[in-house]
């Protein structure tokens, strides 16, 4: 292939070189010929004329340079290709790198076609006796390696953006993971072209490894069939992603499975903005590094169902929700629930023993631990619920002036 490429990319040269004095009436109306692709540009393209006069100045040295270019070319015979890219792409040289941002590729093409036009009908008018053919074969033929020239300076310009675009990012979740102030979220958010979209939540899973562009380009590919907004950036061997219109953080998170590697895939809850997503990623965070100690955990998994691993792995937040939000709210709401799990969990979850302990009726067991359900939304007889539940009581009982 790539001597196909290098054989393609080579015009052999032309059987009867052209008259220098030919090159150099081409050569004394390069200004002319550039004037009157302009002029072109500016009847055929709607959008050129749209165009700032900055910006309509560098497609002038575009074009200027493209006619100085294309006499170089002529002049050298185009004997090799490596000299050929070298004199195309001096054409996009002679402009700023900030016109590949301004002018998209396809309008690039019409530029390069509206000029190619130009040069058609306007150069022949200087060959010489029997050059006419060969002047316009040459055209042709330097007008394909300029089409190459426009496709590799945007490329160029593609990846040098998609390197910025994943720093930034990693900032971004760096900034999400450390809780700067929301105005540093939004500004870097901002850079991004992130359009908020609540509710905000983030997922946690580990990268699939290799080029960090090809792992984004995955999670996008995966957020855009989804239709959702996100960020994503690599911490360490973790993926992290930043999802916009996640209504339900878990459902979210299954539709951008693909882009994760293998292992567990934690969501942290859904926040109403990005600059409160600080809390999320945290979440997250914490449960991706205790999921492991959940064998059989669902993929993916809700951080808050993770809160008795995190408390086990020293997560203070998980700490404080299973004190605050289980024991807090079962000791707040009285009627014995306390008491009651503590007799239904000696019992090894039998009523009858329970309620045996507590002299009431079974009946009166089975009320509490509804109840129990009901307040903390855990209940007794699940089994992962129970563990939650005996983790809440242990520390609640440990710190209870809080």
């Amino acid at each position: 292939m790539a001597e196909s490429r290098s054989t393609e990319s080579a015009p052999e040269a032309p059987a009867n070189p052209l008259q220098p004095a030919t090159l150099r009436r081409i050569e004394r109306h390069a200004g002319a010929l550039a004037s009157s692709a302009v002029a072109r540009m500016d009847e055929t393209l709607p959008w050129f004329r749209a165009l700032p006069a900055d910006q309509r100045s560098w497609v002038m040295l575009v074009a200027q340079a493209g006619v100085r270019s294309l006499v170089e070319w002529l002049r050298s015979g185009a004997t090799v290709a490596a000299s050929t890219q070298e004199i195309s792409d001096e054409v996009f040289a002679a402009a700023p790198r900030a016109l590949a941002r301004a002018i998209t590729l396809t309008q690039t093409v019409q530029l390069i076609k509206v000029t190619i036009d130009v040069a058609e009908v306007e150069v022949p008018g200087f060959a010489g006796k029997g050059e006419t053919a060969l002047l316009l074969q040459a055209i042709l033929r330097f007008s394909r390696e300029i089409a190459f020239s426009a496709a590799r300076v945007y490329a160029r310009a593609a990846e040098s953006r998609g390197a910025w675009d994943a720093r930034l990012q990693a900032m971004l979740v760096d900034a999400l993971l450390r809780g700067d102030s929301s105005d540093v979220l939004a500004s870097r958010a901002a850079a991004l072209g992130w359009v908020d979209s609540p509710p905000v939540a983030v997922v946690v899973g580990r990268s699939p490894g290799g080029d960090i562009t090809a792992v984004l380009h995955a999670l996008y590919r995966a957020a855009r069939r989804a239709r959702l907004e996100v960020i994503g950036g690599l911490h360490g061997d973790r993926l992290v992603a930043v999802v916009g219109g996640a209504t339900d953080p878990v459902v979210t998170a299954a539709s951008l499975s693909s882009g994760f590697g293998e292992g567990p895939i934690v969501v942290g809850p859904a926040v109403p903005t990005l600059e409160q997503a600080t809390e999320s990623a945290r979440a997250a965070l914490a449960g991706f590094r205790a999921a492991p100690a959940w064998p059989g955990a669902p993929t993916p998994v809700a951080a808050d169902d993770l809160l008795p691993e995190r408390a086990l792995a020293g997560d203070l937040d998980a700490r404080r929700k299973l004190r605050n939000d289980v024991y807090g709210a079962l000791a707040r709401a009285g009627g014995g629930l306390l008491e009651t799990l503590d007799a239904f969990f000696a019992a090894g979850g039998v009523l009858e023993s329970a309620a045996r302990e507590l002299y009431v009726h079974p009946n009166t067991v089975r009320y509490r631990l509804r109840r129990v359900a009901e307040v903390c939304a855990l209940s007794p007889l699940d089994g992962r619920d129970g563990f939650a539940l005996r983790m809440a009581l242990s520390i609640g009982r440990l710190d209870p002036s809080s």
